[in-house]
């Protein structure tokens, strides 16, 4: 099931992100987080209205995802980079696709028109995914982080949306 995270998710959330930054090249991080800062960060995205979503099966989060904005400039507004994460004993199930398609319904409904994947270039799952559903390969930036004792590349990908009915320069 998909729904809207609360509160009481947040450990869940924070126990997936935290073995990504310990144990993939997913997140270009060095320290795990505290519940404190997932706090924080769930309050910003609720608080500026991004959605953050979790599958949940058997009672248990096995993945979630959300977006927020790609750059904070103003020329940027329809732009937003989105998250997606799975617990490691439920990949390989089509659990972030499914999130995936979610998040693209509700970026349409909000009229954002381009959402931007970073992923890193090692990362075939990911890339395979995301070109399934209709991303396109954008570009990559080379040596765009350093883990692992090793240089990361870091590819984007988009996807168009439906994007705003009037688009405005305010």
């Amino acid at each position: 099931m998909i729904r809207e995270a609360s509160e009481k998710d947040l450990k869940s959330i924070l126990d997936i992100y935290n073995d990504a930054i310990l144990n993939t090249t997913a997140i270009y991080a060095y320290k795990i987080q505290t519940l404190e800062e997932k706090k924080q960060w769930y309050e910003k995205k609720k608080q500026n209205g991004y959605p953050l979503l979790v599958f949940e099966e058997n009672g248990m989060v096995a993945g979630f995802a959300t977006f927020g904005p790609f750059r904070e400039w103003p020329a940027y507004k329809y732009t937003i980079e989105h998250s997606v994460y799975v617990h490691k004993d439920y990949r390989n199930q089509g659990i972030a696709t499914k999130l995936m398609k979610k998040i693209i319904e509700i970026a349409n409904e909000k009229e954002y028109a381009t959402l931007v994947a970073a992923i890193d270039s090692s990362n075939k799952t990911s890339i395979k995914m995301h070109e399934k559903i209709g991303f396109k390969y954008s570009g990559t930036i080379k040596k765009a982080g350093f883990k692992f004792g090793k240089w990361l590349d870091l590819d984007f990908y988009q996807l168009n949306l439906i994007g705003p009915k009037m688009p405005l320069e305010e």
